[in-house]
């Protein structure tokens, strides 16, 4: 079923969607951003959720399968190459921080997974509702810690630094005693795609 776009609220503060796509999917056996589900590509599912949640501009970083991923979005301009992308998830995050802190405007950055095709534009929007440019923030469901991150502009600079190997904001994020968790699981749930099998099968 597809996301219905959300209205942003009049004076809402405009937030930024990264979405992280650049990885090679090692235990998957591929890239996931190409994986299809109900015939449509993960990277454009997120990127619609993403868009639907009312987050703008977007920018989608890309490693693996860069050329492959970058063709299918609708504005190819919206793809930020990760040149150090299979170093782990900290090289993407640094590359898409730095994307956005060219754009004036966002005050903060709603930091999204390619592989969690169960998160809906409405657990999104939720979390962006949060955003400030001091925001830290994260989806939680039932409780547990998951994605999307919340991340105000105040931080990106600190957080790219930090942001090191496969952790991304891991670590930086547990150091945060203004960690604010946002819970979800009414709406969806957090579980990503890491194998064929997490896939749903033929209806």
């Amino acid at each position: 079923m597809a996301d219905t776009p959300l209205s942003r609220a009049a004076g809402t503060p405009p937030v930024a969607g990264l979405l992280l796509a650049a990885g090679a999917g090692r235990r998957f056996g591929g890239p996931k951003a190409l994986v299809l589900i109900d015939g449509e590509p993960l990277v454009l599912r997120a990127l619609r959720t993403l868009t639907a949640a009312g987050c703008a501009p977007v920018r989608v970083v890309v490693g693996a399968a860069a050329d492959e991923v970058r063709a299918l979005l609708p504005d190819p301009a919206q793809a930020v190459p990760a040149e150090d992308w299979a170093t782990g998830m900290g090289a993407s995050l640094r590359a898409g921080l730095a994307a956005l802190a060219e754009t004036g405007e966002p005050v903060a950055a709603l930091v999204h997974l390619v592989d969690l095709p169960w998160v809906g534009s409405g657990i999104l929007a939720r979390v962006a509702a949060h955003a400030t440019a001091d925001t830290v923030a994260r989806a939680a469901y039932d409780g547990v810690p998951g994605h999307p991150v919340l991340l105000g502009r105040r931080w990106w600079a600190e957080i790219a630094g930090s942001a090191r190997g496969d952790r991304g904001a891991r670590d930086w994020l547990a150091t945060r005693e203004d960690l604010k968790l946002v819970e979800c699981g009414d709406l969806g749930s957090g579980r990503d795609v890491d194998r064929p099998a997490d896939l749903p099968g033929p209806a």
